[in-house]
């Protein structure tokens, strides 16, 4: 019996580039990266304010299992 194989190529990359230009595009001309990014701190400074030492000692374990980003001096978490 000969079998023969077919190569298959598929080009992910371009693709990939394809499905980033059109989130961009369907983002729109309005959408601000860092004031997105701003937002995001300050919402995850808010969710981990005001913790009880039970819950800072849960923070705190996240933190160090690699779970949660460890935060710089200053943050609301800390």
């Amino acid at each position: 019996m000969n079998h023969t194989h077919a190569v298959f190529e598929l080009d992910l990359a371009r693709d990939e580039a394809r499905r980033r230009a059109e989130v961009v595009a369907a983002l729109g001309p309005g959408w601000d990266p860092v004031a997105t990014l701003r937002g995001e701190q300050e919402a995850h400074d808010l969710l981990y304010s005001d913790l009880d030492a039970r819950q800072q000692a849960v923070y705190d374990m996240l933190v160090a299992a690699g779970v949660l980003p460890a935060r710089e001096a200053g943050h609301a978490a800390d």
